[in-house]
């Protein structure tokens, strides 16, 4: 690593300020003025803040040396946010066991609560009719939300549509390939601009798949994009890798999913929930 790579982010704007042009100062500016908007904010609203393309936000991270946008906003956020504050918003130090337990708890609800405010009957209806129309739903995922996508294909294993799964990239597109025009993708991504991810949505798209997103309620790539959106609220992993109460509402819309699939099977989704019961007896003593 160059010394200037080990610079903060903040530094290196400033540093390299007179080498920009001038949309690259414009962006510079913009972070210099609010750094702590930025790391609320996704590249797509920066963009449209500064009447700017994606790609041209994009580069300039490139250009002070980070690997993207996401990747910008972590390193920014390390230098504005109490430390403490990167493992959870709302915990202070000194807090006790019970208080941030507390603390973690009351995040997790009010995540869903102000998800279930958002909450689309249309949307949701719409999703459902596409799940029980298709040959086959693929559940799609990376890191935290690869764990959500492997938990609904484990789910909707009881309804008797065929499902699958995959969190590593290359047989997420591998699977992709081989969609049809009968199958469904429901993605998975709280950011919303995961490559991984969109990489998948673009390749089912091609073979004329239908799609659905679970994913923040801001303006992304995926939420642009999908067929059907889904929105959760969240605000935790807006400069953190790692999620924790989006999460929470990601497994919630996946049961909702689920319990409304099922009932709308009637018979045909007990018949299948009772031979997958048989079938696991079989492993207890």
């Amino acid at each position: 690593m160059s010394r200037f790579q080990s610079f903060p982010c903040l530094p290196r704007i400033k540093t390299m300020y007179s080498q920009f042009s001038e949309k690259e100062k414009a962006i510079a500016d913009y972070i210099l003025e609010d750094p702590q908007k930025i790391i609320h904010s996704t590249i797509n609203q920066v963009a449209d803040d500064l009447f700017v393309a994606d790609a041209t936000v994009f580069r300039f991270c490139k250009r002070i040396g980070f690997n993207g946008f996401q990747s910008m906003k972590i390193a920014l956020a390390s230098e504005i946010v109490a430390p403490i504050k990167n493992i959870h918003e709302e915990i202070q130090e000194g807090d006790s066991v019970k208080v941030i337990a507390e603390k973690v708890f009351k995040a997790n609800i009010q995540t869903l609560e102000e998800t279930l405010h958002t909450f689309s009957d249309s949307k949701m209806e719409d999703a459902i009719k596409l799940i029980l129309e298709a040959n086959v739903v693929g559940f799609y995922g990376s890191g935290g939300s690869g764990v959500i996508a492997m938990d609904a294909h484990h789910k909707f294993m009881r309804t008797g549509i065929q499902s699958m799964a995959y969190t590593d990239s290359h047989f997420q597109i591998m699977s992709a390939a081989q969609l049809t025009e009968q199958d469904v993708v429901v993605l998975i991504s709280h950011s919303g601009s995961n490559k991984d991810i969109m990489d998948v949505l673009q390749i089912a798209k091609k073979n004329g798949a239908k799609s659905i997103g679970i994913t923040n309620l801001a303006k992304s790539p995926l939420s642009q994009k999908v067929d059907i959106p889904l929105y959760t609220i969240s605000q935790e992993t807006d400069y953190r890798s790692e999620a924790l109460s989006s999460r929470i509402a990601q497994l919630s819309i996946i049961d909702s999913l689920y319990v409304n699939v099922m009932a709308r099977r009637d018979k045909f989704g007990q018949e299948s929930l009772q031979k997958m019961r048989e079938a696991i007896s079989l492993k207890k003593i």
